[in-house]
């Protein structure tokens, strides 16, 4: 059973708007047992739409819109479709008693454009849109095709699929639909390149609806092993032969960001963090703190940026700054020791670095970076050299500082 998403807007394509819509779209109809084929985003055109839609029935059984259903004269998708499906539109009783009562209390709202929101092609199926005035429609084709028209609205589109469109499609495709699973673990400290070279005999062997991908982000590598079809347990055995194979490089058997794992650890054991960040500048600390309950473990940061907070406040020996510089593993092991001490904490994490765009020396180029985790028995040390502006290589040190986190501590804990 394969589905194809067409996005409708300009805003789109004009970069205005980032589509979320797809994406969302996207994990729904995976955990509903539907391949998601294509996704293609076209302008507010007639002709552009009316023609993706064509394409995608020649390749998808399933093909959902979203975008254009609003009452303004550049929203034309209900149009299109309607003469596309060779429809008309007529007015219907119940999505103007549900559009009146939406703005019972905002009459200046209902005007001659919003009428228009009542109006639906006499050939299709009108399902109930709840939070917004757009009404859902679908057309099932004499083919077994379907053809299903959201708005674009992300909140609107969200509980459109939970509600009425998923349920429609399993209740039409119960038979079709298969099972797709997909199981993901995340490994770092080997090339991707060198990585897919150590798996190339295991990746050579998989079933031929078993696919291995690698999907690269900020210095680690998550492996994707996804099915079609197959049952859970040839999909398990053949994810456990891969877990041994990259042993060495693992940091997760589960796809969950780091700062996920950091945090589930440390609220288990009982145990607190904080950082201390010169280049990075918070976003290490905005990382731990990013999901809800961070605060049962993660006690704060320092951001010292400045010789003189690191030397006042995290008490690094200004001799160690005079002699090694701001960046280095001995400078960097003093901030994690001392912002350990001064918030009272079992671990910390510290980063110090270039960023650039200037400040590199042929020592110390840009990219370079120290990260240092302190526990009660040692520090652990490393410096990275990494590429990219000055966003990227503080967002990779960051992601990597926990990464390390989790291999030298979380792992070992657990092994």
């Amino acid at each position: 059973m394969r589905a194809e998403i067409i996005t409708i807007g300009d805003e789109l394509l004009i970069g205005q708007v980032v589509d979320t819509n797809s994406a969302f779209m996207a994990q729904m109809l995976n955990d509903a047992g539907i391949e998601l084929y294509q996704i293609t985003s076209v302008h507010d055109d007639a002709a552009h739409i009316a023609s993706a839609v064509m394409d995608a029935f020649s390749r998808a059984d399933i093909v959902i819109t979203t975008g254009g259903l609003g009452p303004t004269k550049d929203d034309i998708t209900k149009h299109v479709l309607c003469n596309l499906m060779g429809g008309k539109l007529v007015p219907d009783v119940n999505v103007e008693a549900h559009v009146r009562a939406l703005y019972k209390d905002r009459p200046d709202v209902l005007n001659r454009l919003t009428e228009t929101q009542w109006q639906v092609p006499d050939n299709c199926t009108v399902l109930p849109n709840r939070v917004g005035s757009a009404p859902l429609m679908y057309w099932h084709t004499e083919e077994g095709r379907a053809l299903f028209c959201l708005p674009g609205v992300p909140y609107e589109m969200e509980v459109a699929m939970r509600e009425q469109i998923l349920p429609a499609i399993k209740s039409m495709y119960a038979k079709n639909s298969n099972s797709i699973i997909h199981r993901t673990i995340l490994v770092s400290g080997i090339p991707e390149s060198a990585l897919a070279i150590h798996l190339d005999t295991f990746e050579t062997e998989l079933p031929a609806d078993i696919h291995l991908a690698y999907l690269p982000k900020d210095g680690t590598i998550r492996l994707r092993l996804s099915s079609y079809g197959l049952s859970e347990e040839i999909v398990s055995k053949h994810l456990q032969k891969l877990i041994g194979l990259v042993q060495p490089w693992l940091v997760a058997t589960e796809d969950k960001p780091v700062e996920v794992l950091t945090g589930e650890w440390l609220k288990k054991q009982g145990k607190t963090i904080a950082t201390a960040e010169s280049c990075t500048g918070g976003k290490l600390a905005s990382l731990l703190n990013k999901h809800a309950g961070s605060s049962a473990f993660y006690k704060g940061s320092v951001v010292a940026y400045s010789n003189e907070v690191k030397e006042n406040v995290l008490c690094v020996p200004k001799e160690d700054v005079e002699q090694y510089g701001a960046v280095s593993e001995q400078v960097v092991s003093a901030m994690a020791q001392g912002v350990m001490k001064l918030l009272h904490t079992d671990y910390a994490i510290a980063t110090s670095g270039v960023a650039g765009p200037d400040g590199g020396t042929a020592e110390k180029p840009v990219g370079t970076v120290w990260i240092a985790i302190a526990c009660p028995e040692k520090v652990y040390t490393e410096v990275l050299h990494l590429r990219g502006d000055r966003n990227v290589i503080t967002d990779k040190a960051s992601a990597k500082a926990l990464v390390r986190f989790v291999q030298k501590v979380v792992e070992k804990a657990q092994n």
